[in-house]
């Protein structure tokens, strides 16, 4: 009775978010579909400089067991994107369900699937309260092909098989059932910090499907209901953020991905860490100051190079 109350009480807080909810979310001028294009020498440097201070996660980097993709939002007209390893694929474990997400709702915008109430509570079960078996009921609604096929659309591709792989959901979250594993490393469930930044930046701006379902995405992403990994550190230096927000765990990889909307510090911006460490989940709490740093000192205006001149910077 409690969990249906609770439930219920969700659903209540989801609608009303929805219908005051700014469309879209960041309006920005002429977004681009893919986020690396707002790379940035200032963040760049700025984010190398603050995590390489740290001599474990240095090594975690140059091992490619660490992956770290932030984009400042702050200025809607001025978005700039710096990531370390963005492109190195590595398990994700509950962080792709939200391509499951997309898939759904891609799946309700087609008129595929209908977006009854069993379907809602399991989308926002699946999100919001990482729940397996909502999950694997919402894949088995949508399917492996559905999911590869967005994944992999070369129109919008979160996914690239020629490539580095991206994001990719090929197991349902359960022990039984078949595998439909990425082609390049047979994982089941992967991503890549670059493509689910680019997923986080494309509903800000309204491109993934449109703005009306990229708006009806967030919601159930918001106010996450797990409060651990970069969640656990923003309750604490930014309480009165709006958060948007999915994590993963399993053994030693560990995963978090978070858009901030902290309109009481002046802040906007993602950010996604993927690490293989048996310490993963207390690393990714410690990123959340080091990423906010970085922001802070982008503003400083990179030099103009000379001809064969050289930046020296922490990882040099």
């Amino acid at each position: 009775m409690y969990n249906k109350i609770v439930v219920l009480l969700a659903f209540m807080t989801l609608s009303l978010s929805f219908a005051t909810e700014k469309t879209p979310l960041i309006n920005t001028t002429n977004p681009q579909p893919e986020v690396v294009t707002y790379q940035d020498a200032g963040l760049q440097l700025a984010l190398q400089d603050q995590i390489n201070a740290n001599t474990h996660w240095k090594n975690l980097i140059q091992q490619k067991r660490m992956s770290i993709s932030l984009v400042d939002m702050t200025d809607e007209n001025n978005i700039k994107y710096a990531n370390i390893n963005g492109d190195n694929m590595m398990y994700a474990a509950s962080m792709p369900k939200i391509a499951v997400l997309y898939a759904a709702i891609d799946a309700i915008e087609e008129g595929d699937l209908r977006l009854t109430k069993k379907v809602k509570e399991d989308m926002w079960l699946m999100i919001n309260k990482s729940n397996n078996a909502a999950s694997t009921r919402m894949i088995d609604r949508v399917g492996f092909q559905r999911i590869e096929d967005l994944m992999c659309n070369p129109e919008n591709p979160f996914y690239d098989k020629e490539g580095n792989g991206g994001l990719w959901v090929g197991k349902r979250y359960a022990a039984q059932g078949k595998r439909n594993p990425e082609p390049i490393r047979g994982l089941s469930h992967a991503a890549t910090t670059d493509a689910v930044a680019k997923f986080y930046y494309q509903l800000a701006t309204g491109q993934l499907i449109n703005e009306k379902r990229s708006a009806q995405m967030l919601k159930y992403l918001k106010n996450p209901g797990l409060h651990h990994k970069f969640v656990n550190t923003l309750d604490i230096i930014a309480p009165e953020a709006t958060l948007y927000r999915k994590s993963g765990s399993w053994k030693n990889w560990h995963c978090d991905s978070i858009m901030v909307v902290d309109e009481a510090r002046g802040k906007k911006y993602i950010l996604v860490a993927m690490v293989e460490d048996a310490a993963g989940e207390q690393i990714i709490r410690s990123l959340v100051k080091p990423a906010e740093i970085a922001l802070d000192q982008s503003a400083t205006l990179v030099p103009d190079l000379e001809e064969n001149e050289i930046i020296y910077t922490a990882d040099s």
